[in-house]
């Protein structure tokens, strides 16, 4: 645990050490902001479905501009070479970088609360779905990063990891929506919906905390870990 969190320190205080964290944490509350109050405006009802229904979509951005650089600059600087002289084991290194990636996000997704404070102040909206959103938010937010990171241990440019994390979680994500089930077999359908990202997040979202949910969002997010984990082990025998 001391060199988890040793790990942790490092990379959670290297968000903050240059003006990009702050970038990153500006422009996403600007922008969830101006959605969340376009719709309460336009909708006139005392909810947060409409922050909730487009956070994900947000998150295919926003994550992996937060873990496009957690591996990919440890190899264009070189530091990753030093990095493994240390007495640290992978997993280490790997869970310290995700739990510094995850409680950034947190920080993030928990500064939105004066909007779910506003449906409070001007009406009594139902409690357990601002609950399940935020839940969902961060497992998921917690399953984008795990893919982004195992992504980004695979190249040196911060670009291509960009990219190809966002192919990869959007794919992930629309593969439980009802766009793609409609056009697969009957019996492929249930298999989709269960492995898509989206279709657990909207099963929390209402509400409803099940254990099915919360398993599936653990097993994506240490099968990716374990995949990074993979990685960086594989480096030490090239």
């Amino acid at each position: 645990m001391r060199n988890i969190f040793a790990i942790f320190k490092k990379e959670f205080r290297s968000y903050f050490n240059s003006p990009i964290a702050y970038i990153f944490i500006t422009a996403f509350l600007v922008f969830s902001g101006w959605l969340f109050f376009r719709g309460f405006f336009l909708i006139g009802e005392a909810t947060m479905r409409p922050f909730f229904s487009i956070l994900p979509w947000e998150f295919l951005f926003f994550v992996p501009a937060v873990t496009m650089r957690m591996w990919a600059e440890e190899k264009k600087l070189g530091t990753i070479e030093l990095l493994m002289t240390f007495p640290l084991n992978d997993y280490e290194i790997v869970i310290g970088k995700f739990l510094a990636a995850f409680l950034f996000l947190t920080i993030t997704v928990l500064l939105t609360f004066p909007f779910p404070l506003t449906l409070f102040y001007l009406n009594k909206p139902d409690i357990g779905p601002i609950i399940g959103g935020y839940l969902g938010a961060l497992l998921m937010g917690a399953a984008y990063l795990s893919i982004g990171l195992f992504i980004s241990s695979l190249t040196e440019n911060q670009i291509v990891a960009f990219i190809v994390s966002i192919f990869t979680c959007f794919a992930l994500f629309i593969i439980g929506e009802q766009i793609v089930l409609t056009a697969l077999p009957s019996w492929l359908a249930p298999i989709f919906s269960f492995l898509g990202l989206g279709y657990h997040f909207e099963s929390i979202g209402r509400g409803v905390i099940d254990s099915r949910d919360l398993i599936y969002y653990i097993s994506v997010i240490i099968f990716f870990l374990f995949l990074n984990i993979r990685s960086v082990e594989s480096r030490k025998w090239r």
